[in-house]
């Protein structure tokens, strides 16, 4: 049995993280929706609350733009997002548009080597990169919300604020 990427397993690979990709998208809004204005920080070697989650929604909107594009490329500085209500409509902005981008990338595509900060890595690995950095900072910040006042959402199961729905 070969491990070879081919088109066809890259496509499935494509597919498969792309609906996980919306699986976090919609447990990241429900820790957004947790989160309190202010920008707490725990110890002063972290980054705030709203720093946090700024950076969130703005580096998951640019990773899935660029997927989509097949390029990534300095788009400049970032918004600044200075309220939980503009990191949730920032966040949520053009989604389905960048999905659909990225469902349409063809097997060659995905193979094609692609640089991303000084590596080169073919492009569907970029997809899994994207996927793992989101649920990286999510996690960081819902760390944050039981001392700002919020209560953990089910992430991946129930927590103490949110009983398991099955």
């Amino acid at each position: 049995m070969s491990t070879k990427a081919t088109p066809e397993s890259v496509m499935f690979l494509r597919d498969f993280l792309v609906a996980r990709i919306r699986e976090e998208h919609a447990c990241t809004d429900r820790v957004f929706a947790e989160l309190k204005d202010g920008n707490w920080h725990p110890d002063p070697k972290a980054r705030g609350a709203l720093e946090i989650a700024s950076h969130l929604a703005t580096s998951e909107r640019w990773f899935l733009r660029s997927l989509g594009k097949r390029k990534f490329e300095d788009e400049g500085e970032r918004p600044a997002l200075a309220s939980v209500p503009q990191i949730i409509a920032h966040y949520n902005i053009g989604l389905e548009g960048d999905f659909a981008a990225i469902s349409a990338l063809t097997g060659e595509q995905l193979l094609e080597p692609t640089e991303f900060f000084g590596m080169t890595l073919p492009l569907y690995a970029l997809i899994n990169f994207a996927h793992v950095h989101t649920i990286h900072h999510r996690a960081q910040l819902s760390t944050y919300l039981r001392p700002l006042g919020g209560k953990v959402p089910d992430i991946y199961g129930g927590s103490a604020d949110t009983p398991y729905q099955p």
